[in-house]
């Protein structure tokens, strides 16, 4: 009798820790999800916002040239459309870095929380 009181004890123990478990790697599973839109959301406004810059820039600078143009100043058109495309293409370039390394960094967060729910699955 007293061997079934401890097993049937143990057991509901352990029925209501392995809720408590999943509970607790649904709720690190979901703040993992929130960080990483979180820092997604970061990086495409950071690049979204980069890449009006360039355009802004690049346009600048080709109506600059239009106007070298039509002045008759060929050369110094060419080197300020290309100037333009120049620093366009940097700002893009930047703007894609800097969203890769914030996808990269909620990954990994995300992988930490989900390795620390294993592992407090486990014990």
């Amino acid at each position: 009798m007293k061997k079934t009181i401890i097993l049937t004890s143990t057991l509901i123990a352990l029925a209501t820790s392995f809720g408590a478990m999943a509970d607790r790697d649904h709720r690190l599973d979901q703040r993992g999800d929130r960080i990483e839109d979180r820092l997604d959301r970061r990086g495409d406004h950071i690049e979204d916002r980069l890449d009006r810059r360039g355009d802004r820039i690049e346009d600048r600078l080709d109506n600059k040239a239009n106007k070298a143009r039509a002045h008759g100043h060929e050369k110094h058109a060419e080197h300020l459309a290309r100037k333009g495309d120049r620093i366009d293409q940097r700002l893009d370039d930047r703007g894609t870095r800097i969203d890769d390394h914030l996808d990269r960094k909620g990954e990994r967060i995300n992988h930490r929380l989900d390795k620390r729910g294993a592992h407090h699955a486990k014990n």
